[in-house]
């Protein structure tokens, strides 16, 4: 059984939505924006609390989903992001820091991709944060507790 207090892990896949319904855009670094998001995502926008999705690739092979199928901007892979309580400040590679703002509920563009999942995907939907201080990621880069 998989270790679920897991407060570490990486970047396995970014994704940038570039407009409403488009498909997201796979990409190997992204820049983060202080207060703003990801440069390119339709979801970067000042004081948002929805800056940056992320879930766990755990979650989508549950589901039998790719990266960036539920619009997610990252997935991630050994950190149990549900358990991460609000306000935690992640730091991502060597600079970005994220604060966890909110699980992310699923809305009903769910059951789009397939019957059901609104419900079935609840409380596991990943978590919304926003950009506390910018910088480059990539995949790979370490996804740890930030340290104040």
């Amino acid at each position: 059984m998989p270790d679920m207090d897991r407060s570490t892990g990486k970047i396995l896949s970014i994704q940038l939505c570039p407009g409403h319904r488009k498909p997201m855009d796979r990409v190997g670094s992204a820049e983060a924006i202080e207060n703003l998001g990801l440069k390119g995502d339709r979801h970067a926008l000042p004081d948002s609390s929805r800056q940056i999705l992320m879930i766990e690739q755990e979650t989508l092979d549950e589901f039998g989903f790719s990266p960036g199928v539920v619009k997610e901007n990252i997935t991630t892979g050994g950190i149990v992001l549900m358990k991460l309580p609000y306000k935690e400040r992640l730091l991502i590679g060597r600079d970005v820091i994220l604060e966890i703002t909110k699980p992310c509920s699923p809305c009903s563009r769910m059951e789009e991709l397939r019957p059901g999942l609104q419900k079935a995907i609840a409380g596991r939907r990943g978590i919304l944060a926003r950009v506390i201080r910018g910088g480059v990621i990539s995949v790979g880069d370490p996804i740890r507790p930030a340290k104040d």
